[in-house]
């Protein structure tokens, strides 16, 4: 998952507004403010359907059935005070855990008895030994993937290698920095995923 679009809309100064700068526009009614949010990561969101939705769900919902669905939840929940970012953040991760909810959801519904598209699929398709539910794993790997995307090349690196299980002394010996740096690095990180999950 790679950074928002460079064509994301500008504040008036000419620098991109912050995710929290949106919100607080948005809570004071300016829609334009959800325009913008919405550009920036709807792209994204619809990359993430495409690539966790089952074959059969896709047939049944296009990704911009489920990507209006996770804005409409934020959008709203966004104004009934609920739903914040912290300064220098970004809504990636909220609006990844909505998609990936809502994705489990529609998978579930349209599993459920006489609607199971398990059923209504050719049984010789390959595609109906499938199953679409977006499980525990597949969140912490895609925000694995999406804390990785953002870390400096030396900080993936080394927190690839602590992923494959070499230990901290190994790794702080293999880059050239104290134990201590390996775990301060390995610890932002760990922070960071718990803010995503």
């Amino acid at each position: 998952m790679g950074e928002p679009p460079s064509d994301t809309p500008a504040d008036p100064g000419g620098t991109a507004s912050s995710d929290r700068s949106l919100l607080g526009r948005l809570r004071r009614g300016q829609q334009d403010a959800a325009t913008e949010l919405y550009l920036r990561y709807a792209q994204r969101l619809r990359a993430l359907v495409r690539s966790r939705c089952s074959s059969q769900l896709a047939r049944r919902l296009e990704p911009d059935d489920i990507v209006q669905s996770v804005f409409r939840r934020f959008f709203r929940r966004v104004l009934q005070g609920e739903y914040d970012v912290p300064p220098g953040e970004e809504l990636w991760g909220l609006l990844l855990v909505i998609a990936l909810n809502k994705i489990r959801t529609e998978e579930t519904f349209h599993r459920a008895g006489k609607r199971d598209i398990r059923l209504s699929a050719q049984p010789a398709d390959p595609a109906v030994l499938e199953t679409c539910a977006v499980d525990d794993s597949a969140l912490l790997e895609v925000c694995v993937e999406d804390v990785l995307c953002h870390l400096p090349d030396n900080q993936r690196e080394l927190v690839e290698l602590r992923i494959q299980g070499h230990e901290v002394a190994e790794l702080a010996r293999r880059t050239g920095r104290s134990k201590r740096t390996v775990e301060r690095i390995l610890q932002d990180v760990r922070t960071r995923l718990r803010q995503l999950l």
